[in-house]
């Protein structure tokens, strides 16, 4: 990475002329972009298309193959670290102030030097020069500008001067985006930075970003997310990086025009080379209309079609038809409670489901969540109360922990042949190929899956079941956004019933017309009511809604 001497330029980092390869193939091929101060870039692509490896290498983690990175001089670029392990036997409030590198040695310093026994006139001017150096750097600040960050973020005073090590992995999650953030830097890259946040801490980020005055460049499947920070997205597609002003749903109706368009021009082209073609075909040997007939194959020969790529996104074929019409009786629960390890998380839970309804659970007892689906499926038992489900009704199941289900050295139609009403290969492989397993990747055993392949096969396997009622916890974890869309455009057409809980906001919104929050004692809260309008009449209960999910491999 080099700088740039600028002068008085506004700040900006630039990709020049940037190529990675891996192996024979160009992940990056002559990338130029400028990334400039006050604005939040949402980096996209298709998965796999390499965002994360392209924070790395404006970050210098990694080496270009060709180009460079271009800084402009004495810019801090402050990264989110994605080890959760590595300051564990660091102090919380430590590991965030460590974020600013130089502030941080400078604070060690003085501290060493002030601590000598024997003090000497050479350490007097250290230390003042350090002190100089500190005030000038807002050092006296830090301390409570580090505490700021964490309660902004939902880690309570009291951990504060506990070591990392003694937090739960969504807390140490908190840390290290704090870390990232602390001491304004000039140039921020966030990878991913609400995965395993709760939406107060979500809520919080989303306004720091808005009032950020810096360069903010960011990673993320959460579109609501997207669309309310973002100033400008970053498209990555091929190899290439196409910029384009304002945020997610922006940058997709812009380039759903621009193709649009092109189809379009291609298209009058193509009528166009026709008429000429035919013009020539007809009157070339006529010897009153060969001039006419020559001077259109000049013409004809000019008229160049747009090369119109397709995009590498591939979006999976979400839709789940129910075999049967349901009727009336759906679902009713009555007085439901279970205990688990000594705590209550369902506490006398009843309700009663019609046969429009889309439920979306929320609340901090996400265990409880979990819980309620179990025995909702007959997995697990409830310590006192009943359900019952409909006559008419048929039930499928995305549940949270599916990793025995994938426990075999089943192939991938092997596997949801087992599951499907019709025993034929062909059949079960067209719901394959929906989903994004063409062909030869049908024979791919299943306990090699990665967790969006796992994800992609489940929702096979519900779509296969012809169910009409859909029980899903969490089912976007691990997926990237080109399925999360598709799966949200699947539920929403949906003409069943559906209880879900999930961490995207703009699903949940798009999806549910009821909201059921069980709150941490267990209890339960009935609203018929989209999302927006719940969390905007009821701020009490806004402020308890806490995912806690547990660190995950998002690899897709």
């Amino acid at each position: 990475m080099s700088t740039l001497a600028c002068g008085k330029e506004q700040k900006m980092i630039q990709a020049a002329n940037v190529t990675y390869r891996v192996g024979k193939k160009a992940l990056f091929e002559d990338v130029n972009i400028i990334f400039t101060e006050g604005n939040c870039y949402g980096l996209i692509g298709a998965n796999g298309a390499g965002k994360s490896t392209f924070l790395k290498i404006l970050s210098g983690q990694l080496e270009t193959t060709k180009g460079e990175v271009v800084m402009t001089p004495g810019q801090r670029m402050s990264v989110l670290e994605q080890d959760h392990f590595k300051y564990d036997d660091e102090v919380v409030l430590d590991t965030v102030m460590g974020g600013n590198a130089r502030l941080f040695e400078i604070m060690r310093e003085k501290d060493a030097i002030y601590a000598k026994e024997d003090f000497s006139d050479e350490d007097g001017v250290k230390a003042a020069e350090l002190e100089a150096e500190f005030a000038e750097m807002n050092g006296w600040e830090a301390e409570a500008d580090a505490e700021s960050l964490l309660n902004g973020l939902g880690i309570e005073t009291e951990l504060h001067r506990e070591l990392m090590k003694n937090l739960k992995g969504s807390e140490k999650v908190k840390v290290l985006l704090a870390r990232a953030l602390f001491g304004s830097p000039d140039i921020l890259l966030l990878d991913e930075p609400t995965n395993h946040l709760d939406l107060d801490a979500i809520d919080w980020l989303e306004e720091f970003l808005i009032n950020f005055d810096n360069t903010v460049i960011v990673v993320s499947h959460d579109r609501y997310f997207l669309n309310k920070v973002c100033t400008c997205t970053a498209d990555i597609d091929y190899g290439k990086i196409t910029l384009y002003a304002g945020n997610y749903d922006f940058w997709y109706e812009s380039s759903q025009l621009m193709k649009r368009q092109q189809q379009e021009a291609n298209k009058k082209k193509e009528e166009k080379i026709k008429e000429l073609q035919e013009f020539i075909s007809r009157f070339s040997a006529n010897a009153s209309k060969s001039k006419q007939a020559t001077s259109r194959k000049r013409a004809l020969e000019k008229i160049q079609l747009d090369d119109i790529k397709p995009s590498s996104r591939k979006y999976p074929y979400v839709d789940f038809r129910p075999d049967r019409e349901i009727g009336n009786e759906v679902l009713t629960v009555e007085n439901l409670s279970k205990t688990i390890e000594g705590k209550k998380v369902l506490d006398n839970i009843s309700f009663v489901l019609g046969h429009d309804d889309k439920v979306a659970f929320v609340g901090g007892n996400e265990q409880a969540i979990t819980v309620l689906f179990q025995i909702l499926m007959g997995e697990m038992e409830p310590d006192s109360g009943t359900y019952k489900w409909g006559v008419t009704t048929s039930q499928a199941y995305f549940p949270k922990d599916y990793s025995k289900e994938f426990d075999s050295d089943y192939t991938i139609t092997e596997w949801l042949t087992g599951y499907s009403p019709v025993k034929d290969v062909t059949y079960v492989r067209g719901f394959l190929g929906r989903m994004l397993f063409p062909g030869e990747d049908g024979v791919k055993k299943v306990n090699v899956l990665s967790g969006g392949e796992k994800v992609r096969c489940l929702l096979s396997k519900m779509m296969i079941s012809g169910a009409n009622c859909l029980v899903l916890d969490e089912p976007t974890n691990h997926l990237d956004m080109e399925s999360i869309t598709a799966l949200n455009n699947g539920l929403i057409k949906f003409p069943g019933v559906e209880l879900f809980t999930c961490h995207d906001h703009q699903f949940v919104q798009t999806t549910a017309n009821r909201i059921m929050e069980i709150s941490p004692e267990g209890t339960l809260t009935d609203k018929i009511t989209t999302y927006d309008e719940y969390l905007a009449n009821n701020e009490s209960a806004r402020k308890s809604t806490v995912y806690t999910a547990d660190i995950e491999d998002d690899e897709n």
